[in-house]
């Protein structure tokens, strides 16, 4: 039987044998009492990483994201948010039911400009419209097909944040894909938030884990809302010694995972059923449409057809699908796959 090739996210990848020896050997203590040095170990490596005074363990990116919106908004808050971000789509409601803040979609594609951010920023103390408190970046951009934010147009929109007193906060899941596309190192791009994210289990392959990083003011406020999401955990340095280690070893060989995810996108041009923005392949994500003609198929039929071959990835639309490389899958995997998808587009 042929291996699957799964693309579905880089959210899929298993622990290698030596990181499993790493958590295996991990020293543990209670982190809730500020008692385990594998956490305290990897909380310290992402704050000199990421360039700020302090970090956070916690177990998911979502919890992560809504965290950061209790420390940094309240209930009836405004967020700007960009286009189709993983805050409002890919968080079950969360930010309304958790946090209960409304979010302001600005800019195209996953970006912004300072424009954008200055028009819909909401006035406090307004007797009608919700005050706006925040501004949300994702970094790299999920459903923009991994774009990298350029720089420039980043300090000027957050510049505007602060003159207005918004606080912001970067969703920075893939930050450290942005940083080895940019060949920007990773504190020049979360430099000017007072919050930022980053995951661990996405392409630096650990099993789970996020962190929340910024002034040590906000991280002890966040710790609050970690436990009362029943992110509190007791002897984690189990997961953290996974993500010490992705520190380590995994970083670096992202850009493979960008070549792959480049490689994919030129293979499924070869046909003439997908259509694809090559200059969105940025990062690690390929996003892509079927076009809409006779015996091409749609979104759904076209994951399935796939999955029945061995070849996974998501439906992100009616006609759109999205493919992520990792460090699980090789570029004769990504040659492999790319070949299933162009047969199954054309209907063969």
């Amino acid at each position: 039987m042929t291996a699957r090739i799964d693309l579905r996210s880089d959210t899929v990848t298993l622990p290698a044998p030596a990181m499993r020896h790493a958590m295996a050997t991990a020293e543990v203590g209670d982190d809730q009492y500020g008692e385990d040095p594998s956490v305290n170990r990897l909380q310290e490596e992402v704050s000199v990483l990421l360039g700020t005074e302090a970090a956070l363990f916690l177990p998911t990116g979502t919890m992560t994201n809504q965290v950061a919106l209790r420390t940094l908004t309240r209930p009836g808050d405004d967020v700007l948010v960009p286009t189709e971000s993983h805050l409002v789509l890919h968080e079950t409601g969360a930010g309304a039911a958790n946090a209960g803040v409304q979010f302001s979609e600005i800019g195209h594609g996953g970006t912004f400009d300072a424009d954008d951010v200055r028009t819909a920023i909401k006035p406090r103390g307004h007797l009608v419209y919700p005050p706006t408190s925040l501004l949300v970046v994702e970094n790299t951009h999920n459903r923009g097909g991994g774009i990298v934010l350029v720089a420039d147009t980043l300090r000027d929109a957050l510049t505007v944040a602060r003159e207005n007193g918004l606080a912001t906060y970067l969703d920075g899941a893939r930050v450290l894909n942005a940083a080895i596309a940019s060949g920007r190192p990773p504190a020049e791009l979360t430099r000017g938030f007072d919050l930022v994210g980053m995951s661990l289990s996405k392409g630096l392959g650990a099993p789970a884990g996020s962190m929340l990083a910024g002034s040590s003011e906000l991280i002890i406020r966040a710790h609050r809302y970690r436990r009362m999401a029943g992110g509190a955990m007791r002897q984690a340095g189990i997961l953290a010694a996974a993500g010490s280690y992705a520190l380590a070893h995994n970083i670096e060989r992202l850009a493979e995972d960008h070549d792959n995810a480049r490689l994919l996108a030129d293979d499924l041009l070869l046909g003439d059923d997908i259509e694809l923005d090559l200059s969105t392949v940025q990062t690690n994500i390929v996003v892509f449409r079927l076009v809409e003609r006779r015996g091409v198929p749609d979104a759904a039929t076209f994951v399935e057809r796939c999955r029945e071959r061995g070849v996974l990835v998501n439906q992100f639309g009616p006609r759109v699908v999205r493919a992520v490389t990792h460090l699980d899958v090789s570029a004769d995997g990504c040659r492999a796959g790319a070949k299933v998808m162009r047969a199954v587009a054309d209907g063969r």
